[in-house]
């Protein structure tokens, strides 16, 4: 399109942000009139490819709004293309509607839910990663930035990786508005701080005008040949267009009044309300198509001493070739993780992160986005840094699994600062996730196989220390079951476990039954969904219930258990990690926290003094 039609659209998205913000009585409008030329000339300058009959093009040009703030830009730009009605557009931020205050994929050409700032980089990263190694294909990415975010790690971890990797089909938009939320950004005005820092990353930098038309299509015109990722740094006005807001502080995330609107609207002058922009197809390119295969079955002894970690990484090999999309991505721990026995064997399906925890949720995203399956590893401590990059992926409905290893206390020596006590919690509380926890290989196995046949959020559990193998090679795990290992209609109470726990609760019903005191003991090597179902039915046959887990008491086993007992008032009582650790051997450290087998075997003795004495 010509600049003067190009003009006639940005202002079509000023007038649109202005109007659907003060509809909705909130929203960010000022950091949409910033941006209105970037994505005019982006959209429209012929430079973007991209099917709107089929957002799901595997060829189409992909667009992150990162500042997902600015959503009245996003959807005014797709109205602009005539895929939005202004009525549609009118429902902004309203109950129902699909164009949301930040964008989701709710809104068909969302392509993730963003918002959290500091993300859209990484999100655009693992897109361009499928495009380039995995699709084949040369559709771009492109990432909207606001120069606030820039403070956030995770974008500059996104910089180094997509450098590593070579995304010269990856083109960042910097923002340079100078106004955060509260007042001047990091480095204000001063786009030649960005242009240093980004370029000494290994990216090819642009400086433009924002708002100069001619200069934002050529530098889309240029990164489209860099050879390496490109980002265009613009120095744009906040407020653009409107005098009484043009780089004021005080209006960010503030929608004008009605008497607001018609002032800017008079300021904004004549705006062609029935223009529409046309946006360049893609070619019709297709992705490769590798046919799914059979995966050879797990084959374990029983009493072998294998570790879950090993049968996960085992497990990621055995089934690749029944799940072509699968692929791995790790944090530069992969020899402990044990994902590198799938990278050895399937090298392009793996994708090193190095020990940058946000990017690398944040680049599975984007892979999960574009149809793989990401196995996400790294120590279970660490997953807490991509904490944030976790909660959103659920607000895209991502198909990612996580996978922690080094868990709990059990690891020993390392102390504290690499035992993940906290991880069960932090899944189990996110909405419609599966948390698993095996406790030998072949629980190990099939976990891995459920995990990679579930279509959402997954964490699984693994644990350092080398367990028995207890479970034939035939066992099914199903997502939401248990098993039941020892059971009588003598017993005394029921012992819940999992993962390194079983063990101990197995140890401690030999040492019980010597005593001929009998416990039942299940493996609820599915922390969520549980089986409500047996629990209740130990509960009324045994009358305590035990629950042992190498997690802190807050949010683990312990309290899955006690809340899906709660309503017939059964008798719970929970042995969880309660204190700091220290360093130590497994044994040790598993007295020293109260679950190991002899803990388990006192805390039932406890429980039989009062009927004992009764006696």
């Amino acid at each position: 399109m010509k600049h003067d039609q190009l003009a006639g659209l940005a202002a079509l998205l000023r007038y649109y942000s202005l109007k659907c913000t003060t509809r909705a009585g909130s929203g960010h409008p000022t950091s949409s009139l910033s941006a209105a030329e970037l994505m005019a000339g982006l959209l429209f300058g012929g430079t973007f490819r991209y099917d709107t009959a089929s957002p799901n093009h595997p060829n189409n040009d992909r667009l992150i709004f990162s500042k997902g703030h600015a959503s009245p830009l996003f959807y005014s730009l797709w109205l602009a293309a005539g895929q939005v009605t202004e009525a549609e557009l009118m429902s902004y931020r309203a109950f129902g509607s699909t164009l949301e205050g930040h964008p989701t994929p709710r809104f068909r050409y969302a392509e993730a839910a963003t918002g959290s700032l500091g993300q859209g980089l990484s999100i655009g990263l693992g897109m361009a990663l499928n495009a380039k190694y995995i699709d084949k294909l040369p559709c771009r990415t492109y990432v909207l930035l606001g120069d606030g975010e820039m403070a956030e790690g995770s974008q500059w971890e996104a910089l180094q990786l997509a450098a590593h990797y070579k995304l010269d089909n990856l083109v960042g938009i910097l923002d340079v508005n100078r106004l955060g939320q509260s007042g001047e950004t990091m480095y204000g005005r001063d786009a030649q701080a960005y242009h240093l820092r980004i370029g000494a990353f290994g990216w090819e930098t642009i400086l433009v005008d924002g708002h100069d038309l001619e200069e934002v299509t050529n530098a889309y015109r240029a990164a489209a040949g860099a050879g390496r990722p490109v980002m265009i740094i613009a120095n744009t006005v906040k407020g653009k267009g409107v005098s009484f807001l043009e780089d004021q502080a005080g209006w960010h995330g503030k929608a004008l009044s009605e008497d607001e609107f018609e002032k800017a609207l008079g300021e904004l002058g004549p705006v062609d309300t029935s223009l529409r922009g046309t946006i360049a197809p893609p070619e019709n390119l297709q992705p490769p198509a590798p046919r799914a295969g059979a995966a050879a079955p797990a084959d374990y002894k029983l009493g072998d001493l294998v570790a879950t970690r090993e049968a996960y990484g085992s497990a990621l090999k055995r089934l690749a070739p029944a799940f072509p999309d699968l692929v791995s991505l790790d944090g530069e721990v992969s020899n402990s993780t044990r994902s590198d026995i799938f990278r050895d064997a399937y090298p392009d399906r793996y994708f090193e992160m190095f020990v940058a925890e946000q990017n690398m949720a944040g680049a599975a995203l984007g892979l999960a986005l574009r149809g793989r399956i990401p196995f996400v590893s790294t120590f279970a401590a660490f997953l807490s840094r991509a904490y944030d990059q976790a909660r959103m992926s659920q607000y895209s409905r991502a198909n990612i699994k996580f996978v922690g290893s080094h868990a709990g206390v059990s690891i020993g020596a390392d102390g504290p600062s690499q035992m993940g006590l906290e991880d069960l919690a932090m899944f189990r509380a996110q909405p419609e996730s599966v948390v698993l926890y095996p406790c030998d290989a072949v629980s190990g196995e099939k976990l891995t196989e459920a995990a990679a046949r579930h279509k959402g959020l997954v964490y699984l559990r693994t644990t350092r220390e080398k367990t028995p193998v207890i479970y034939p090679n035939g066992e099914e795990f199903a997502v939401g079951g248990c098993k039941v290992l020892r059971r009588s209609n003598a017993d005394e109470a029921t012992v819940v476990a999992a993962g390194i726990t079983v063990h101990e609760a197995l140890a401690a019903y030999e040492e019980l039954k010597l005593e001929g005191v009998r416990i039942r003991v299940i493996d609820l090597y599915s922390v969520k969904p549980l089986d409500a179902a047996a629990l209740r039915t130990a509960a009324r046959e045994t009358g305590l219930v035990i629950p042992v887990e190498d997690h802190y008491a807050a949010g683990g086993l312990g309290e899955a258990v006690a809340a899906a007992l709660a309503p017939q008032g059964a008798r719970v009582q929970i042995l969880a990690v309660e204190k700091i650790p220290m360093s130590g051997k497994t044994a040790e450290l598993l007295d020293y926290a109260g679950i190991s087998r002899k803990a388990i075997a006192a805390r039932v003795r406890e429980a039989r003094m009062p009927a004992a004495s009764g006696a």
